[in-house]
C-alpha cells in the first residue's frame, strides 16, 4: 500500500492538479477586479462584492460554493490515479467549472450601475492558471496512459 501512495505523489499530473486547487482556491482571498462606479468603488473576490468604505459586503453564497467546488474537484481528482479515463473527464469538467466560474465573474462586475473605472487585480489571472494546470495534468495522465499501453503491448 506504501508503494502505491508513493507512486501517487510522484506523479507530476498529481502536483499540477494540486497547484490548480490551490490557484483556484486562492479566489476566495484574492480580489479580482476592482470598480469604480457612482456609488462607491467595489472589489470582487469570490465571497461577492465589497464596497469599500464600508464592512458591508454583497456575499454571493453560490458563487462562494462553486469556487470551493472547484478546488476541491481538482484537490479529489489527484486520488483517481487508478481510473485515468475518469481521471482526464473530471479535469475536463472541472475546466468547464472555471470558465463557467469566469463567466460569472465578469457578469456581476456587467451588473454594477455607472462604472467610471476598472482596474485590474491579480486574482483575474487565477482561473487562467488553473485552466492551465489542468491542462498540464490531462497532458501527463495521457502520457501515463501512453506509458501503460505501451508496457502492456510488451508483455
Amino acid at each position: 500500500m506504501q508503494k502505491i501512495k508513493t507512486n501517487m505523489i510522484q506523479r507530476i499530473q498529481s502536483i499540477w492538479l494540486l497547484l490548480a486547487a490551490i490557484t483556484i482556491l486562492c479566489l476566495l482571498i484574492v480580489p479580482t477586479i476592482g470598480v469604480g462606479a457612482n456609488n462607491g468603488y467595489y472589489t470582487l473576490d469570490g465571497f461577492g462584492l465589497q464596497l469599500d468604505g464600508s464592512k458591508e459586503q454583497a456575499k454571493n453564497i453560490p458563487l462562494l460554493i462553486s469556487i470551493v467546488l472547484a478546488g476541491l474537484i481538482s484537490f479529489i481528482n489527484i486520488f483517481n490515479f487508478r481510473n485515468r479515463k475518469l481521471q482526464i473527464r473530471i479535469a475536463s469538467l472541472n475546466i468547464f467549472l472555471i470558465l463557467a466560474l469566469s463567466f460569472w465573474l465578469s457578469r456581476i462586475i456587467n451588473g454594477i450601475q455607472g462604472i467610471k473605472t476598472l482596474d485590474i487585480e491579480p486574482g483575474l489571472l487565477l482561473p487562467l492558471a488553473a485552466i492551465i494546470f489542468t491542462l498540464l495534468a490531462i497532458r501527463g495522465i495521457k502520457q501515463d496512459e501512453k506509458l501503460i499501453r505501451s508496457a502492456d503491448r510488451l508483455r
